[in-house]
């Protein structure tokens, strides 16, 4: 039989009499509306409670009910937070990780960790970085399950739901850790043999002027990627043009495969389309070189096993992977 449990302001939880009585609230509501928020789609919060979408919508109805305010706003098409529903999910999200965390630790019989590391990051640090070691960190650690959501959108991983992100840089709120992964990034320019068919390949910077240049911006609606080398001991922008502009590197590399222009990317991102021929660097002699990509996560005393173990096998795995030429 489930418990109910009452939530009351601790300001006035002594007084009895200053305010009318807090709702009681059924604790599993506020795991629906967790896994609900969090995916901002019933089907899938469904899916990851074992219940069906119908179940996953009663229950927010009732939740809205005790609490008299409405949480989602919900259309045939689409489902989002209401202003209520978005303060709810900042303050009880990181609670509610929290009590899973010491959940998980205080249920591992073995010193097998278990559970799940939900991890936010960008496509090409995910396929640099992570991808290529999943397999081995799987194999090792069969216990634990990696939930994976990749954007460019740089997001608060906590209220997102995430156990860890990847971004680049090392600036974070001062409540989260950072650590290093991998080596500086190296960016490089890249275009297909097709593209000069009818062009002369630039011979220097100023050049790229009379090129179409494949841009890129951070995210939807963000500021773009600047072109900027390293030459002769100084920093060099250059305002290239091009018709097309993406948000993700991806896209990038695969309109400079297609011919459309010259793309400005990560070395180790292109690496396959330069080893087969797909792509070839163009001005050798010209690159940038961009921060490293970081992992972060919430401080906290006592690290989730499952955490620590995704933290240190990543760490371990870069430390071990060989240099390849052109990496610093």
């Amino acid at each position: 039989m489930n418990k109910n449990v009452t939530i009351k302001s601790q300001k006035h939880a002594g007084d009895a009499g200053a305010m009318a009585a807090s709702p009681s609230l059924h604790f599993p509501g506020l795991l629906t509306f967790e896994a609900a928020a969090r995916h901002l789609n019933f089907a899938r919060a469904a899916a990851e409670l074992g219940v069906t979408p119908t179940a996953v919508s009663r229950t927010i109805k009732v939740l809205e009910a005790q609490l008299n305010v409405r949480l989602f706003n919900r259309t045939t098409r689409s489902v989002s937070l209401t202003e209520a529903g978005s303060s709810l999910n900042s303050k009880m999200a990181p609670a509610l990780a929290l009590i899973r965390d010491s959940l998980s630790e205080a249920l591992q019989a073995t010193d097998q960790p278990s559970g799940t590391v939900r991890v936010n990051s960008s496509y090409v640090a995910y396929r640099m970085l992570i991808e290529p070691y999943l397999e081995a960190f799987l194999a090792k650690f069969p216990l634990i399950h990696v939930e994976i959501s990749l954007d460019n959108l740089l997001g608060d991983i906590v209220s997102g739901g995430f156990d860890i992100g990847i971004r680049m840089g090392k600036k974070v709120q001062n409540d989260m850790v950072a650590v290093q992964l991998g080596s500086r990034q190296k960016r490089i320019l890249v275009a297909a043999s097709d593209y000069f068919k009818d062009r002369k390949e630039p011979k220097n910077l100023d050049d790229l002027l009379n090129h179409d240049c494949i841009r890129q911006r951070y995210s939807v609606g963000g500021r773009w990627f600047e072109w900027k080398f390293d030459s002769e001991g100084q920093m060099v922008q250059v305002d290239v043009q091009g018709r097309l502009l993406f948000d993700e590197m991806r896209s990038v590399v695969d309109a400079a495969v297609q011919g459309h222009g010259i793309g400005y990317v990560f070395e180790e991102f292109a690496r396959q389309e330069l080893a087969s021929g797909k792509l070839r660097q163009v001005l050798r002699q010209y690159n940038g070189m961009d921060d490293a990509f970081h992992l972060y996560y919430p401080h906290r005393k006592y690290m989730p096993g499952k955490l620590r173990s995704f933290v240190d096998f990543m760490l371990d795995a870069h430390k071990a992977k060989p240099m390849r030429p052109g990496h610093g």
